[in-house]
């Protein structure tokens, strides 16, 4: 029993890091109907933003994960002026290979000056290195660093979308973007404020990744990136509460086949996930089926 709980703690932290990747792939997809796939990228970034402002500005984790989130705002608001405002009109297709051109120009681009070799973050110390025994259970305060930075995030996105008069704009462009401009609402300004929000989670997911894994390399982000969009999907793509649902999930379904299984299946079961509820649910777990017109 204490091992199927101490399985549960290291879902739900691993978890927390997919939904707030997730929370970034949804929500532009609610807003212009984009598979971000340089978020991923950014996410990447925001952890070697934190492993310089601690290693080369000797700042703490708290500074250091507010300057990545920071600086990811800024690096996701120019991806969209750049690589993704020209192509508002274009087919979907040419904005998906954009996408995937960005990310790779990113990878490779930090590769360029960062090099290839994998670096580990500073050791952490004070309470942050602590960990607490419960019977047989080890949480440690990375752990409780993690829950707790995604709770109050998300709760802060919630509050941005629900209560805020950009998250208003940003819920009417989900709903219909033409309807919207028409009501006087600015809908580049709210796609480039949804990227910025999106690339600010995905920034701090960087920083709290280095810390809990103690490693970070350029192409880090690609098969949590990969794991995270199906999370998203699993929750309904475009709908928050599901993103943050289908991370949770995929996170502890990825634990448990490591933990009681083979590690090695573990990404092929959660991809196997991924065409299952394609196939049942392709809208996903809180998304309605919509008829599209040809």
């Amino acid at each position: 029993m204490d091992n199927f709980l101490q399985q549960v703690i290291n879902g739900i932290s691993l978890g927390s890091i997919y939904a707030l990747i997730a929370l970034g792939y949804t929500m532009v997809y609610g807003i212009i109907k984009l598979i971000n796939f340089a978020h991923c990228d950014v996410y990447m970034l925001g952890a070697y933003i934190g492993y310089f402002c601690m290693t080369s500005l000797k700042l703490g984790v708290f500074p250091s994960l507010v300057i990545a989130m920071l600086a990811c705002t800024i690096i996701g608001v120019l991806i969209e002026k750049i690589a993704y405002k020209p192509l508002r009109n274009a087919t979907r297709i040419a904005v998906l290979i954009t996408a995937i051109g960005v990310s790779l120009f990113i990878e490779y681009g930090t590769m360029r000056f960062v090099t290839a070799n994998v670096r580990a973050y500073p050791p952490m110390t004070g309470w942050l290195a602590e960990r607490f025994k419960i019977g047989n259970m080890t949480i440690t305060a990375q752990q409780i660093l993690i829950v707790a930075s995604t709770i109050v995030l998300v709760a802060l996105l919630q509050f941005i979308v629900k209560k805020t008069k950009m998250g208003k704009a940003m819920r009417a462009v989900s709903l219909d973007k033409d309807a919207a401009e028409l009501m006087g609402i600015n809908v580049n300004s709210t796609i480039s404020f949804t990227f910025a929000l999106g690339s600010a989670l995905a920034g701090a997911a960087g920083v709290l990744v280095g810390i809990y894994y103690n490693s970070i390399d350029p192409l880090m982000g690609v098969i949590p990136g990969l794991k995270a969009f199906v999370a998203a999907v699993f929750g309904g793509i475009g709908i928050i509460p599901g993103a943050m649902i289908g991370g949770y999930f995929i996170g502890t379904v990825e634990v448990f086949v490591s933990g009681y299984g083979n590690s090695l299946y573990k990404d092929a079961v959660v991809f196997a996930i991924l065409i299952i509820i394609l196939i049942v649910k392709p809208a996903g777990l809180l998304g309605k089926n919509t008829k599209e017109k040809v």
